[in-house]
């Protein structure tokens, strides 16, 4: 169990949306500080092309540059995202008697452990969720909380398909060879169609768990709202953890991530595995020309992925990659236009996955692609909740499990950056 997932609800301050001032006065230190970074850089670089070594003071101004452009970075990344968070749907509107009746079962239960009318409840709608099978349904309205929360903080599940299942695995059937076609005149003879070549991908969705704790005091206090805490405290241990799978999740106990198939040169791509591209140098960019390797990976994606492309690297890559130009001196990576954006890599979107490698001997730590296309989450319906008084005392423990998967679906339509000669 982490930190993360034992902290108390007291401990949390209360956090609305975040004022237009606090948003603007964010992104005014985030450009004031790349700005400052772009002049040390332009510094190191002189001092590189003039054939010496770069000054260790430069290099570290420049070091202590980019750590502060990445705080600045996170600053405006959260203020964004609370911003464009809804506020969770309460007791304001009229709710269907069957799920205002849940709701109020769900709410006794969590509070004071009371399980009569939720069993009785979920037993009249055929529910197959009963305590010694891992817990009870959370409320409707929570599931679509917690749901809204991961697309925004899990970086990888913003930019993939999500397609919601009833069942344990999802099969998606796809043709390995199509219909024959071809051109013919109005009269002149066609082709026999070819019967096509039929397989499928299965996605199993695995059991994804966070286990948050509260005080008996805090429980009874009719004044704190479970549903926005429980959707609160399980965002960061779920993201977290869906976060390293969709990106090196093995397949057999988590979702299969997209660096985990094989990976070949992107000249012998072919269904099945993941395409590269060299810079040409071991565990660096390479020393002519670096942004040569960037320009290959863009332009190994076929036209109609690139409409919806990103870039996906970890922080410290993207430091690195602050630093390139191209061939007029114009940097590659520029920061968001306004406070509600993103930062681009060469006019893509850049979308920071701390699961992916560092730059290393033979890494792959960047990917390009149409994630949307390339990659599916799987989400099994059901947020399910355990509550535990006992392990931890005087806490009460809420052991919450939600089932998902994921993996490739379109193998062309991902391509990753390897750090190697070949």
């Amino acid at each position: 169990m982490t930190h993360a997932e034992l902290r108390s609800p007291e401990t949390k301050a209360a956090e609305g949306a975040p004022s237009s001032l606090e948003v603007v006065t964010a992104f005014d230190d985030f450009m004031r500080a790349f700005e400052s970074f772009k002049e040390v850089n332009d510094e190191r670089l002189a001092e590189i092309e003039a054939r010496i070594a770069p000054d260790a003071v430069t290099t570290e101004k420049l070091a202590r540059l980019d750590e502060a452009l990445d705080r600045q970075q996170r600053v405006l990344y959260t203020l964004a995202l609370k911003s464009r968070r809804p506020a969770l749907e309460t007791g304001g509107g009229r709710e269907p008697a069957a799920r205002g009746e849940h709701k109020a079962a769900f709410d006794a239960y969590v509070r004071r452990g009371e399980v009569a009318s939720l069993k009785s409840l979920e037993a009249k709608a055929l529910a197959a969720v009963t305590d010694a099978q891992g817990g009870y349904l959370v409320p409707e309205v929570t599931e679509r909380e917690i749901g809204r929360r991961l697309a925004e903080v899990s970086p990888i599940r913003a930019i993939a398909s999500v397609q919601q299942v009833t069942a344990s695995v999802f099969r998606k059937p796809f043709a390995t060879s199509g219909f024959a076609s071809g051109w013919a005149s109005e009269t002149g003879a066609r082709a026999q169609s070819a019967t096509p070549t039929l397989d499928e991908l299965a996605f199993p969705a695995m059991e994804l768990f966070a286990m948050p704790a509260a005080t008996q005091t805090l429980l009874d206090d009719a004044a704190v709202d479970l549903d926005q805490w429980i959707a609160e405290e399980v965002e960061t241990a779920f993201a977290e953890q869906e976060s390293v799978a969709f990106v090196t999740g093995d397949g057999t106990t988590r979702p299969q991530g997209f660096l985990t198939p094989t990976k070949v040169a992107n000249s012998a791509w072919e269904w099945g595995k993941i395409g590269y591209v060299a810079t040409g140098a071991d565990g660096a960019f390479a020393a002519a020309n670096p942004s040569d390797g960037l320009l290959d990976l863009v332009y190994a994606l076929r036209s109609g992925y690139r409409r919806n492309a990103s870039f996906v690297m970890n922080r410290r890559t993207q430091a690195a990659v602050r630093k390139l130009k191209d061939a007029d001196g114009r940097y590659l990576w520029e920061p968001p236009a306004t406070g509600q954006g993103g930062a681009t890599l060469i006019g893509f979107p850049v979308v920071e996955a701390e699961a992916m490698p560092d730059i290393d001997e033979d890494a792959h730590a960047i990917a390009f692609g149409d994630f949307r296309r390339g990659y599916l989450v799987v989400d099994r319906i059901g947020v399910r909740i355990l509550r535990d008084p006992f392990t931890a005392k005087p806490y009460v423990l809420f052991y919450t499990t939600k089932r998902v998967g994921g993996g490739v679906q379109d193998f062309d339509a991902i391509k990753t950056l390897k750090f190697g000669e070949s």
